[in-house]
């Protein structure tokens, strides 16, 4: 882990920097794909959720994971397969890192970022 100052630009120029976003898609992609079929399950997804480390796992009621991961897969799952594809899973990294830096605005702030996120990929 690390400690870092994070705004909204620095998050924007990240993703705005296709070639570089698009790497770093394609690495968290790999890493998620854990059966190498090149799609990502419900379970792929949430295996991060289910991490002991995760904040979220203790913060929401199983309800609230299922009722997220339900409108991500109706949003995003465009042909309605179950699964998300390397195209769908950019899709939503790209709308999370956007809404994240809208969240951020302009003013900096100080965040603990774990080694593998995306935003330690933005300091």
């Amino acid at each position: 882990m690390s400690v870092a100052f994070i705004d909204g630009p620095m998050v924007e120029k990240f993703v705005e920097d296709s070639e570089t976003f698009e790497k770093c898609i394609d690495e968290r992609f790999s890493m998620l794909d854990v059966n190498s079929d090149g799609v990502l399950s419900r379970d792929e997804l949430q295996k991060e959720m289910n991490d002991p480390s995760s904040v979220e796992s203790e913060l929401q009621s199983k309800e609230e994971v299922d009722s997220l991961y339900d409108a991500l897969f109706e949003k995003f799952d465009t042909e309605k397969k179950g699964t998300l594809d390397r195209q769908e899973f950019g899709s939503l990294m790209k709308e999370v890192m956007l809404a994240r830096a809208h969240g951020f605005g302009n003013t900096p702030v100080c965040i603990i970022l774990q080694e593998d996120s995306l935003l330690q990929k933005v300091v």
